[in-house]
């Protein structure tokens, strides 16, 4: 199942992605300094429920349907929201 979203949305969405690869790829190089590991592990949490609340307001706003073994991915270029399914 393949949907399609505007320009804005891709956007909100690229956004969010890119922060939580971002902080995934700093939590890695800092995790000796205990301060800074745990204010990005903080950071790391809020921007995972944001990228989160982004998919959760789409489906729900577009009724996109679910699987239990499923998730949706994005494809940024095309702006083509897909539902794999990992059986």
């Amino acid at each position: 199942m393949t949907h399609e979203v505007n320009t804005p949305s891709e956007e909100q969405c690229k956004t969010a992605h890119i922060e939580r690869n971002t902080s995934r790829s700093l939590l890695c190089a800092i995790r000796e300094n205990s301060e800074l590991y745990e204010k990005l592990v903080k950071d790391m949490g809020e921007t995972g429920t944001k990228f989160q609340q982004w998919w959760d307001v789409k489906a729900k706003q577009h009724g996109w349907e679910s699987h239990p073994n499923g998730n949706w991915e994005i494809n940024f270029q095309s702006c083509e929201i897909t539902l794999v399914v990992n059986e």
